[in-house]
């Protein structure tokens, strides 16, 4: 017998597929909705003034008395960033490991939803019912301690989200992905996989990350001043490994940057740090030491422009200054779109006199990346065997790439979706095939704002920083429509007032000129004035200087 039409199955991403960022999945089954993971990106360079964007969770919203739970699989910003804003929204029951649970208490914290949201701690033996789908999680390697994956059982077939993965045979921490597990999920039978694609354009194997370790220590030893630190503060591992060659070196940490900060006191009360005491001083404390008895801990290993290695390369952090002879690591590989911003601060690290280590492949070896290579994610698809195979969580050349990783290992190209936020993969009867579209897309969080800054107010702010503004002030009289002050011309970021006064003056005279023409022809709407004044001085201004400035007419009537 045939189901109801509202009986199959639903897969679709808000946020995590085309992009790196935002990752939200949503598995629904009839009346009942998972989302998996909420996170956020960063903006991109066009996005003027933008602090981070998250998902549109409008299908969300208007389904909320069928979402179940968010499921978390790890702690990193880009899968638990946007959960305070969603959080307001939808009020759900949040799902994640010890280490994910402590990292998203400290966000709630801070927005204020600590003891309205229910979290509910798991690992990788248990088994959660959420209406009529089942969750069960199975350990990862990531460069994040308790990292999982997440398997859906739903009357339709199973369902297998990945989460951000790397099969690590030498984990720092012991962590070992759960091979077994794996493979027995992929015996029991997969519907569909959704698979992490961040690294599906590299060959072979991405290496250990106890790799990193050994080159810390040399590193540290060879160095005869301070050595400062830059990596992702979610980064658990590596900042491990930092404490363990500091320890081994006999040099003390100040740890800088909020993130960090955060990062190490809630990761060192769970147990997921090992730091000897008495190891971390404070920064005030780090002109009373020998330089050669410090290392600094520190964010800004993507050159965000407030981040603390930033302002230390330009020489505006208040309590660390960079020294000649001082090594700079930068333990990281810039986001796509972020290399500009690296570039800029290892410049002015190396103007200082730093010796700075740095870049994906250098000879120093300082990163290794969290996410599976080629064969990698040849051997999830291998071990899952899915029917049907969803690659998420990259670019869209990313996710191309992983599509045919999938084709090489067997999977029929029938059977493999590459697809866009918002595009839905619907299963019935076991069999898959693209749906309808769902709402989708970016909201932009400016300050205290939530989406209220959209594509006008940004093509705004872009015509703004390039071309500036002038604001022309009128006051007519509203008895016969005569001038009776100005025209005012105020100029910002256009044109030097003091040496452009002939241009001014023109301008003043067009718009003079513009007013009383259409006195004359009875023209009074206030609409029709300002749009008549735009046009005219729009024109006379590019023939003069090939700009095109926002023009702000102010007609006042007295």
């Amino acid at each position: 017998m045939s189901k109801k039409n509202n009986d199959k199955l639903l897969i679709f991403a808000l946020g995590g597929v085309g992009e790196i960022g935002k990752n939200m999945y949503v598995v629904q089954h009839a009346n009942d909705i998972v989302v998996v993971d909420a996170g956020l990106k960063f903006p991109e360079e066009d996005m003027l003034g933008i602090d981070i964007v998250i998902p549109d969770i409008t299908y969300l919203t208007e389904n909320r008395d069928k979402v179940r739970a968010i499921l978390i699989t790890h702690g990193h910003e880009d899968h638990i960033g946007g959960l305070p804003y969603v959080l307001k929204h939808l009020n759900v029951p949040v799902y994640g490991t010890k280490l994910t649970l402590g990292l998203i208490e400290g966000k709630l914290k801070e927005a204020g939803l600590l003891g309205d949201t229910k979290r509910i701690l798991i690992n990788a033996d248990s088994e959660v019912q959420l209406g009529t789908i089942t969750a069960s999680f199975f350990k990862t390697n990531h460069s994040i301690p308790d990292s999982v994956g997440v398997c859906l059982d739903t009357p339709e077939g199973t369902v297998v989200h990945t989460g951000d993965f790397k099969f690590d045979h030498t984990p720092v921490n012991s962590q070992y992905a759960d091979l077994q597990r794996i493979a027995d999920i992929g015996r029991r039978g997969v519907l569909a996989l959704l698979s992490d694609s961040t690294n599906a354009e590299r060959a072979g194997f991405t290496p250990s990350e106890s790799n990193i370790g050994v080159e810390f220590e040399d590193i540290f030893r060879k160095a005869t001043q301070r050595v400062v630190v830059a990596t992702f503060a979610s980064n658990v591992h590596r900042i491990q490994q930092v404490i363990n060659a500091a320890a081994a070196t006999k040099r003390k940490i100040v740890v800088v940057g909020r993130s960090m900060v955060n990062v190490v006191s809630i990761a060192s009360d769970l147990g997921y740090l090992n730091i000897p005491e008495g190891m971390l001083i404070e920064p005030e404390e780090i002109n009373k030491m020998a330089a050669d008895r410090v290392v600094v801990l520190s964010t800004g290993s993507q050159g965000e422009p407030m981040s603390a290695l930033t302002r230390m390369a330009r020489s505006t952090h208040r309590k660390i200054d960079i020294l000649p002879g001082d090594t700079v690591v930068i333990a990281a590989t810039p986001i796509p779109g972020n290399e500009r911003y690296v570039g800029r601060t290892v410049d002015e690290l190396f103007r200082l006199g730093a010796n700075v280590i740095y870049g994906p492949g250098s000879v120093s070896g300082v990163h290794v990346s969290g996410h599976g290579s080629q064969e990698e994610l040849k051997l999830m698809l291998n071990l899952i065997k899915p029917k049907y195979f969803i690659p998420i969580h990259g670019e869209y050349r990313m996710l191309r790439q992983h599509a045919l990783l999938g084709e090489a290992v067997g999977i029929e190209k029938d059977h493999i979706f590459v697809i866009d936020n918002g595009d839905t993969v619907e299963f019935q009867g076991g069999a898959g095939r693209k749906g309808s579209k769902v709402p989708a897309g970016n909201v932009l969080i400016d300050g205290l704002g939530v989406g209220d800054v959209g594509n006008i107010v940004l093509r705004d702010r872009k015509l703004l920083s390039q071309d500036g503004i002038l604001v022309v002030v009128v006051t007519l009289s509203k008895q016969d429509g005569a001038i009776l002050s100005g025209p005012d011309i105020i100029s910002r970021g256009f044109v030097y007032v003091r040496e452009s006064e002939g241009l001014l003056e023109e301008a003043n005279r067009i718009v003079t000129t513009t007013l009383h023409k259409l006195m004359n022809d009875k023209v009074n709407e206030w609409a029709s004035l300002k749009t008549n004044v735009k046009d005219a001085l729009g024109r006379f201004l590019y023939e003069q200087t090939r700009r095109r400035p926002m023009i702000l007419p102010i007609i006042m009537e007295v």
